[in-house]
């Protein structure tokens, strides 16, 4: 059974070292956030959730400020993942007054929800799968000296945002020392969606559908499981509650988006769950309640597309609404199973919400996702990111001394692009703490540099590589 005084641990990684500074020291004095709250703090200021304003959620490079990104979608998803927090903390069966639990369960909550799509590479999932298909097709040449083994080469085949999001957070973020941002042992535990290695996925549970670290955050994740009474495929229980919460954010607000964007209507998406209810509780107080609403605006004598977004707005409170107190209800009848680590399924799929929410993102995935305007940019994101793969390649293996991983490049181009890839993760890259095989630093140098891009400056690199490239090229003509 697990213990909310270990998933709830807010001690850190890194340790503590000798008296601070007076000024400090005072400072620590006024401090009145729990560790738990700091942790949001940290990751709220942090360089990775600015980022995210220019990183696809649906649509890529969206010119319209009211269609969301990845930050937008992030806030959102710590919004509602703080507010369920915030309830199920209140309650006096699960917790001890000592646990603060209305502070600190809501506190996670918003963390993880806030950074739990940071390691998504550009162009949303045509990213993750640029990166994949890269490494596949360059299978041969990347591991056929036989220094990987398979855990090491799949944690590049299924290249996942989720893990990068852990690596970003404890390797990437600051390059003083090899604790990253340093989060709480409970906030990294929620944060982790699929406790797993990339050797260890199965499609038989809910948290190894996919991985959710790398081989070289392995020594990480064991002190971390050690801290909260976690393991393999035992998830901390928040950690439903924070999927839960992206589920609702994106199924719901994804077809708002689709409708601000005028590829379907607020009549079209009631049409299609009035045609689809089967009589589901849930869809019918949704439909009806949102139905009655948009009754009402029709007086008003708005345009069409201001009846259109009004009626999109209460869709979406009555959606959320619904769907937030079912998953409630879910966790609290799940519970037990759930402290045992035995619930298999997400919280959506056993609670009352299930078919409305397997009903939207269809919906999504016809209206939206497979719109050609759509398409047409995931595209070119898709081969942006496979051929920055292949000038960054370069770069990071074309040097003098193949030991030496920060001795001079060959070429002035390779020279170039390496000095284009971020200050600190070259420098991750190059540190002697690092005992990972060289290989595998020289892949994940790559993958940290990729993902870490927003679309546009993806874009706009490689238009500027490309352009140093032919002139490269020239020069090496002139000489010959």
């Amino acid at each position: 059974m697990l213990d909310w005084k270990k998933l709830l641990n807010d001690k850190r990684r890194k340790p503590k070292s000798g008296e601070p500074p007076i000024a400090l020291t005072q400072l620590k004095q006024k401090e009145v956030r729990t560790e738990h709250e700091r942790d949001y703090d940290r990751i709220l200021f942090s360089t990775p959730v600015r980022r995210l304003a220019d990183k696809t959620q649906v649509f890529p490079l969206e010119k319209n400020d009211s269609v969301r990104t990845r930050l937008t979608h992030s806030h959102e998803v710590s919004n509602l993942a703080r507010s369920l927090g915030i309830d199920i903390a209140f309650n006096e069966n699960l917790f001890s007054e000592q646990q603060e639990p209305q502070r600190n369960v809501p506190a996670i909550l918003a963390a993880v929800g806030l950074a739990h799509d940071l390691g998504n590479p550009p162009f949303g999932h045509q990213g993750e799968g640029a990166i994949q298909s890269w490494v596949a097709d360059n299978s041969d040449e990347l591991f056929g000296d036989g220094t990987l083994d398979e855990a090491m080469k799949n944690d590049f085949l299924k290249f996942e945002g989720n893990a990068q999001t852990l690596r970003l957070l404890t390797r990437l973020q600051l390059t003083n020392d090899d604790y990253g941002l340093n989060l709480s042992y409970g906030t990294l535990a929620a944060l982790m969606k699929y406790p797993v290695g990339s050797g260890q996925t199965s499609k038989d549970h809910v948290s190894s559908k996919k991985h959710g670290f790398f081989q070289s955050e392995k020594e990480i994740i064991n002190d971390v499981w050690e801290n909260t009474g976690l393991s393999a495929k035992i998830r901390h229980p928040l950690t439903y509650l924070m999927e839960a919460c992206d589920d609702i954010a994106y199924s719901v607000l994804d077809a708002e988006d689709a409708v601000k964007k005028n590829l379907v209507s607020f009549s079209d998406l009631i049409s299609y769950l009035k045609h689809q209810k089967n009589k589901d509780k849930t869809i019918e107080y949704v439909i009806e309640a949102s139905c009655e609403k948009n009754k009402e605006f029709r007086e008003d004598n708005l345009s069409p597309n201001e009846l259109n977004d009004i009626s999109m707005q209460m869709f979406r409170v009555y959606a959320i609404g619904a769907m937030i107190s079912d998953v409630k209800k879910a966790f609290m009848d799940n519970y037990a199973i759930i402290m045992k680590g035995e619930l298999k399924q997400d919280l959506i799929a056993v609670s009352n919400s299930a078919v409305f929410c397997k009903l939207l993102k269809k919906f999504d995935r016809m209206h939206a996702y497979r719109h050609r305007s759509v398409l047409e940019v995931e595209l070119t994101g898709y081969n942006t990111i496979r051929q920055l793969m292949d000038y960054f390649w370069k770069a990071i293996t074309d040097r003098e001394n193949h030991n030496e991983l920060g001795s001079d490049r060959k070429s002035p181009f390779s020279s170039y692009a390496y000095s284009r890839i971020s200050e600190n993760y070259r420098r991750v890259f190059e540190s002697e703490n690092n005992n990972m095989p060289i290989r595998y630093k020289e892949l994940q140098l790559l993958t940290d540099m990729i993902s870490g891009m927003t679309d546009s400056f993806a874009i706009s690199l490689l238009d500027e590589l490309e352009k140093y490239d032919v002139l490269g090229a020239l020069e090496r003509k002139n000489v010959n």
